[in-house]
């Protein structure tokens, strides 16, 4: 479980860097037309936010027994890319329908980080 985990964090942490770039310098003529740089700059920075996540997952795995791990990468992996991913498409197309499926990804993204709690919650306190 570790592994698969910080390779996905290390991999969105890629991705986040390259849309990133790609926005400041390619996309920032449309995304300022559609007066969407802010936007795209929030989407940016939650991605980044939650590829850290999955890394803290993944290292938390080596002292934590838990299947709230998996499901906290599973819900946060899923959330980040709903809710990063339907705000760069809004961005570039400026169909406003896409916000509405941003708050879908929120809720992964905060279950995500609930069941890292419980993950911790349920490991009993070492003497």
């Amino acid at each position: 479980m570790q592994k698969k985990w910080i390779i996905a964090g290390a991999t969105a942490a890629m991705l986040g860097v390259m849309i990133g770039a790609f926005g400041a310098h390619a996309l920032r003529p449309i995304l300022e037309k559609n007066g969407r740089l802010e936007t795209f700059e929030t989407a940016v920075r939650y991605h980044f936010y939650h590829a850290f996540g999955l890394l803290i997952i993944g290292i938390l795995s080596n002292y934590l027994q838990s299947k709230w791990l998996n499901w906290a990468g599973n819900a946060m992996l899923a959330g980040m890319i709903i809710f990063s991913a339907s705000l760069y498409l809004l961005c570039l197309t400026n169909i406003a329908i896409l916000g509405a499926i941003t708050p879908i990804g929120g809720v992964g993204m905060i279950a995500g980080w609930l069941f890292i709690a419980l993950a911790a919650r349920q490991q009993k306190e070492q003497p």
